[in-house]
């Protein structure tokens, strides 16, 4: 992961950062350039946890059932390349179902409420998780890869092509429609994440998926009807910037959480569905 996965994943992330800025998605409303120092200040504890925690403490897990023959694959004894599949697909189904309980779970909502908090999305936005979340992660990757049989390094190679994808779904790079739309086949894209941050809750709860899009298929949970241009990223109860300083968003999760209400009392909605963008 130090040699390899980080500056892999460093060079998508500039990658993505340039891609961007020359070829934008959605109109940013806010400064980039705080955005980004805010994000990654923001991140900082949560990189510690994932270096220091959230990797060796799943991978000794891993090498301990890997050792003791516990866990589903390690019952199948399948050829490597359908171990490789069946990885990717019970890891990321599992994550589908843990970013679904990190909103509909009130106690992990208010940690995960930090990150659907960015007024704007873009790149930097995938790093922006408050590290109480990082630590709750830590005890389900570790029980995903008990109950799986994950091995040591099918875990590292599922975690950085993970990572890479969340870069990817939370950058603001308009890709061709036509492109978009065969990437909509397998994997989850910009403008379908984009609908996921969208102030409108019914909106925000759909698109839960990471890597591949099937899992959103599978529960109908699937939305692509509405237009970039439309959407207001954010959560509809905390829209004033003022309020999301970096020492405010440490400790949002320890405060109340608001109802999903515009500070006017309004609760945002659409009376009209738009064409599906991507499917026309």
């Amino acid at each position: 992961m130090d040699y390899v996965g980080r500056p892999l994943l460093a060079c998508i992330f500039l990658s993505l950062l340039l891609l961007q800025w020359r070829f934008p998605l959605r109109r940013q409303h806010f400064s980039m350039l705080r955005r980004l120092v805010r994000n990654f200040v923001l991140s900082i504890p949560g990189f510690a946890i994932v270096r220091s925690a959230m990797l060796p403490i799943p991978i000794a897990v891993a090498i301990w059932a890997q050792h003791r023959g516990i866990g589903l694959l390690n019952w199948l004894s399948l050829p490597g390349w359908a171990a490789a599949i069946a990885t990717f697909l019970l890891m990321d189904y599992a994550y589908w179902w843990w970013h679904w309980t990190n909103h509909m779970v009130p106690f992990f909502w208010r940690f995960h409420n930090v990150h659907h908090t960015d007024l704007d999305l873009d790149v930097s936005t995938a790093a922006r998780f408050h590290f109480g979340e990082m630590i709750f992660s830590i005890g389900f990757l570790s029980l995903a890869v008990t109950v799986f049989g994950i091995t040591p390094i099918m875990l590292m190679i599922f975690f950085i092509t993970f990572e890479a994808a969340t870069l990817f779904h939370h950058s603001n790079w308009r890709l061709p429609i036509r492109v978009e739309r065969l990437f909509n086949l397998i994997i989850v894209s910009p403008r379908m994440h984009g609908i996921h941050h969208s102030i409108v809750q019914r909106e925000t709860n759909s698109n839960w998926g990471t890597i591949f899009c099937w899992w959103d298929k599978l529960h109908r949970t699937l939305r692509r009807d509405v237009p970039q241009d439309e959407i207001t990223i954010g959560v509809a109860a905390y829209r004033d910037e003022k309020e999301l300083t970096l020492g405010q968003l440490l400790v949002l999760p320890f405060r109340g959480q608001r109802p999903w209400r515009l500070p006017s009392g309004e609760e945002p909605d659409r009376t009209i569905q738009a064409a599906d963008e991507l499917a026309e």
